[in-house]
This record gives C-alpha cells, structure tokens and sequence, in this order.
C-alpha cells in the first residue's frame, strides 16, 4: 500500500474543498451576510489540514487499483466532514452527525435532507448545500484527474473508483483528455440550464441553486416545498434537464465528433428514454382524474418519473398521496437509476439491462446445451469479467440494502418509511415515502441510524466496493 500517494490525494481534495468554498462565500458577501466569517474559516481548516498533506510529495506517484479505491472512499469521507463545518460554524445545524449527513447527502448527490425549516438558513450556506451537488455529481476526483499528473494507470483507477457504471472507460487514449471532456460537456449544460431559467425569471440565486441540484442530479432546493412553488416553464426546463444529465455522457461526446451512428447505437440510451415513457404513460393514466387539466398531470407524470429514474429527487407535488400503481413504479425506478456514466445514481440502467440478458442466454443454454450465445451490449459481446462484475454488484447492492433495512429498524418506524429510505440514499435519490417523503425529511431517525444511512449514502455513491475495500484487512497490508 503505497500511504504517501494516499495522502497526497487527500490532501489535493481537501485543497480543492478548500477553493470551492470562495463561491459560497461570496454569496454571503453579495447578502450581507452577518457570518461572513464562516465560510473562510472552512476553507483555511481545510488548507490547514490539506496544505501539509501535499508538501509530503510522495517519491513515488504510481497508483494501482487497491490505492486508487482507498483514496476515492477516503477523500469522500473527507469531503463530507470538512464540508459539514458551514453547517456547525453558521449554526444551521446544531449537531455534527446531521450536518455530516445533510454535507453527505449534498455530495452524493442523495438530497435526503434533516433540516425541517430551510427559510432559517442563510443564504450563503443554501448556496454551499447546493453547490456540493454541482461538486459531486461529475466528482471531485475526476476534476483532480484533469489537473494531477500520476503513473501506472494511476488516474483511471481514480475515475474507475468514482464513475458510475459497470465499466468505466476512455474516450481518448489519455485519460486526463477525458476527464477534461467529461468537465467541459458537465459545465456546458449547466450554463445552458442556468441560462434557460434566468429566461425564465428567476433571480440568479434560484437559477444557480436549482441548476446546481438539477446537473448533479442531486435535488435540494432552497425552498421547503422543493420545485412546486415555481412556474410550470422552470417546472418544463428541469424535467428536461433532469432527463439529459442522467444521459451517459459519452453519448454527448460522440455526438460531438460527429459519430452520430455510434452515439445512437448505445442500447442503455434508448432503454432509459423507453422506461421513462412507459412510465410516464401509466403514471399519467394512473393520476389524471386527480387533475383538473390533462396538462398538468402530464408535467407532473413527467416531472416525478424524470426525478426519481435520474435520483435527483426534486418534486412538484406530494407524490406519496398518489394511487398505490404510481407510487409502486417510482420505487421500481429509485432501484433502476439513470445511465451508466451520468450523474444519476440507482443500480443504472446498463446492469439492469446485462441481467435481463444474462437470464435470457442462461435459459437459452438450458434449452440448448451445447449451443454458445454470448451477452451482447451495442452490438458487441461483452467479456466475463463484465458480466461477473454486474452480477457480484447486484448481489453485494441487495446484501447493503439488506444490512441497512435491519439497521435502522430498530428505531421502529413503519416498513414503508424504513423501506424507501434505504432505497433512498443508497440509490442517492433523496426522498422516499411515508415519514420520508416529498414533503418530509430524515430528521425522525436516531443517532446510529442517521449515521448508517449517511454511510449508504457514499457507499451508493461511490458504488459498494470502494467503501466495502475500507473493512478489508488484505487492503492495508503492503
């Protein structure tokens, strides 16, 4: 285990975290805010702390898989400690374990939120809550990647560790190329989206935190009534968004070099917009008559479905007083997720896809023995260890969801809340039903349990085995 090269990266973040908290506190400059004071504070005891870390350059930057997933579980751990002090410092949240929970959910992109009342929040650190969905839904360590020169594979072990899906590639031969065009189309449509709702009529505050939850597919809101109070056309541009940010970025990419045949060819794009419109069309028939205007339940179907298969989490109404049909296919789709390589969070479309597949050869197999058919994604037969690792995912996702579930249902709240909040944050979708839904929080659960979902949180983040690799004692030997 290479401690050095570790540290260096956990220093590299935390100098990062450190930069990232000038934008907030400009917004408490541009408010007049009385704590001005906090968010300079955060950063200095970031660089305090970071600095330090990465003057004792390691002598040597080689980075394999074992160091690369240590580091992205620890620098998120970091993150989410270093990143709850705004909430402590400006009293916001009175206790660390919620603010931990509450900087966490910002991250992980989840948006499950402990904060029962937002207008007592300052709006410097709104800005801030929102802003680490912006920081965590492309990934702190694929921005790294982009600026760190390291060896030996070293940065696509970063990016393996933190990008979602079941394999993470390169879109050119150098990977730092990569994760710089992965960054350049992730701030390209988010100033598009920030662009559309100041059209739209909203003030630069609301824009940006809006698009910052929308991009990071992560969901907090400045307001207690999350989206519903704004209008039907901010309503329309974060339902479009929301649908485009849980795209496989590469799609984008291919499109941009004029590979249209390539970019229409990937199988999980077009799934996702097929699960997205089916479920839409039994959602709507399913809430019409609840609507005075067909109109309306159409947004509303649309906006809900777009939320919850993307994990952004955002609402338009409280969806957890809908008929038992709606609500049982949006908690199919918090399990389901977006695309591989987007922001959006779940077990991701692509895996669902891979085990449909999978079943089907192995009835074919037993139908024909001798026969040999192979999985296919794209047009192209995907290798075992693709399939071995979307099977061990799975089975390793239900057994977290299992451990979870029979965790925090000791604080004996109902099996539909214990349920859905599972779900919830390990999927990273924010809210779930009953007393976590749209119009509730996550503020009812004891200490401990608030602290095993936190942890599902960056586990479902950061997809299991990062997390997992921390308990293993095989990890820490040299």
């Amino acid at each position: 285990m290479n401690y050095r090269i570790i540290s260096y990266v956990l220093g590299c973040v935390l100098n990062i975290e450190a930069v990232a908290m000038l934008l907030p506190f400009l917004c408490s400059l541009v408010y007049n805010e009385g704590d001005k004071w906090v968010f300079p504070l955060c950063a200095a005891i970031c660089l305090i702390v970071g600095i330090p870390l990465i003057c004792a350059k390691p002598k040597d930057k080689t980075m394999f898989a074992k160091e690369g997933f240590v580091a992205v579980a620890l620098s998120w751990i970091a993150l989410s400690i270093f990143g709850a002090l705004p909430f402590l410092f400006s009293g916001s949240i009175k206790s660390f374990t919620d603010a931990f929970f509450e900087t966490a959910s910002g991250f992980t992109t989840t948006g499950a939120s402990v904060v029962p009342d937002l207008n007592v929040i300052p709006k410097s650190v709104l800005f801030w809550r929102s802003f680490t969905h912006w920081i965590g839904g492309m990934g702190v360590l694929v921005f790294l990647v982009a600026l760190l020169p390291m060896s030996g594979g070293s940065n696509l072990h970063l990016i393996r560790a933190e990008s979602p899906g079941p394999s993470v590639g390169k879109l050119v031969p150098r990977v730092r190329t990569t994760a710089k065009i992965l960054y350049g189309i992730y701030i390209f449509m988010t100033v598009m989206e920030f662009v559309l709702l100041i059209l739209g009529g909203l003030d630069w505050f609301s824009a940006a935190t809006l698009t910052f939850g929308t991009a990071g597919t992560g969901g907090f809101g400045v307001l207690n009534t999350s989206i519903m109070e704004y209008s039907e056309y901010v309503q329309i541009v974060i339902t479009v968004f929301m649908i485009l940010f849980g795209i496989d970025f590469s799609f984008y990419y291919l499109l941009l070099l004029r590979k249209n045949k390539s970019a229409f060819k990937m199988e999980e794009v077009w799934i996702y917009l097929g699960i997205i419109a089916v479920s839409v069309f039994i959602v709507f028939f399913n809430i019409r008559s609840a609507f005075s205007a067909t109109g309306d339940a159409l947004r509303h179907s649309a906006f809900q479905v777009a939320s919850i298969i993307t994990t952004t989490g955002f609402s338009t109404v409280d969806f957890d007083l809908w008929p038992q049909l709606s609500k049982t296919v949006l908690v199919i789709l918090m399990f389901c997720g977006a695309c591989a390589g987007s922001t959006g969070g779940g077990i991701k479309v692509s895996r669902i896809v891979i085990l449909i597949k999978s079943i089907i050869k192995e009835i074919k197999v037993l139908a024909h023995p001798k026969s040999v058919v192979k999985v296919k994604m794209n047009g192209k037969a995907l290798e075992h260890e693709i399939l071995r690792g979307v099977n061990v995912f799975f089975a390793s996702y239900m057994l977290v969801f299992v451990a979870a579930l029979l965790l925090i249902s000791v604080d004996n709240m109902d099996f539909t809340t214990n349920f859905t909040a599972v779900v919830a944050t390990l999927s990273n979708i924010g809210p779930g039903l009953s007393a976590v839904g749209p119009t509730c929080n996550f503020s009812g659960y004891s200490t401990v349990s608030t602290v095993v979902l936190t942890l599902t949180m960056i586990i479902g983040r950061l997809e299991i085995f990062p997390m997992l690799m921390l308990l293993s004692r095989k990890t820490w030997k040299k």
